[in-house]
């Protein structure tokens, strides 16, 4: 029954992007946002959605958790419709900017030629940052969590491939080796450090424990690694700004608990900067 259930929600979501294609980004983009802005509230992810919000940021009042919940389904759906123009970006054959702050600290990584971790979360359209630092010239291999539904994944898959990150690296055990494999062969890591995992430890994010990765953490403990937080958001509807950080390097008396707080608080700063566009429906404090 849900093998069915998946096919059908492959044939649906096909038909969308073939629609937003011929429609074109900017208009594709704009009905995306429109379209998930109404139908968002709808989902049961809603109530986690406001439920994360207020314990995130307990300062805003009703009205304001609305605005940001409203505004997080319009980037979303604009995301989702995006997805059909990623050639388009990896091309810069969009009517659309992309500005980059620090593209001189990827020009020394790659002139150093020493794998880094970059670490983000799911902000903005989240998928370009990898493409770009990929276009930089940057040796890149990015970690990602297979959908659920197969034959979405398998599309979502050879697209990840083509035209965000060549080198794509399932979330596991199995990936986590592959992770080690390719930094010791020159590789760099792009992870999103955003998401509650299993096999993480229990840290504060926003003052409230949370399990969180800490593969960042291991690489630099074991391998003296240097750390780049990278942040991207939407300007204004198809135009962007993506923000390279310095690289950060860490004591080698600093602790795995200590490394993994550092970052999450960098994450932080980064969603209060623009709540609205961070991805909001991940059960981050289960």
């Amino acid at each position: 029954m849900k093998n069915i259930i998946y096919f059908f929600q492959f044939i649906f979501i096909s038909l969308f992007f073939l629609i937003f294609k011929f429609l074109r980004l900017k208009l594709s983009s704009a009905i995306g946002g429109k379209l998930f802005q109404i139908v968002g509230p709808i989902f049961r992810s809603n109530k986690l959605i406001r439920e994360n919000i207020k314990k995130a940021l307990p300062q805003l009042n009703n009205d304001e958790i609305k605005k940001i919940n409203k505004q997080m389904w319009n980037n979303y759906g604009r995301i989702f419709s995006e997805y059909m123009f990623l050639k388009n970006f990896r091309h810069n054959l969009n009517q659309s900017n992309i500005s980059i702050d620090g593209q001189e600290i990827l020009d020394e990584i790659k002139k150093l030629n020493t794998p880094v971790i970059f670490v983000s979360g799911h902000f903005s359209n989240f998928e370009l940052m990898a493409m770009h630092l990929e276009k930089s010239g940057i040796d890149l291999a990015a970690i990602y969590r297979p959908l659920n539904n197969k034959y979405l994944n398998g599309v979502m898959e050879k697209i990840r491939e083509r035209y965000i990150c060549k080198k794509q690296i399932k979330k596991g055990i199995s990936g986590t080796k592959n992770l080690l494999k390719s930094f010791k062969e020159g590789t760099s890591i792009a992870l999103m450090i955003d998401q509650r995992v299993s096999e993480g430890i229990k840290c504060n994010f926003f003052n409230a424990e949370a399990s969180t990765t800490t593969i960042p953490a291991q690489f630099v403990k074991k391998f003296g690694a240097k750390v780049v937080p990278i942040y991207i958001e939407r300007i204004k509807n198809n135009n962007f700004k993506l923000v390279i950080h310095e690289p950060i390097s860490f004591s080698n008396n600093d602790t795995v608990d200590y490394i993994t707080l550092t970052l999450n608080k960098i994450l932080e700063k980064m969603i209060i900067k623009n709540p609205e566009q961070w991805i909001w429906t991940h059960n981050r404090w289960k």
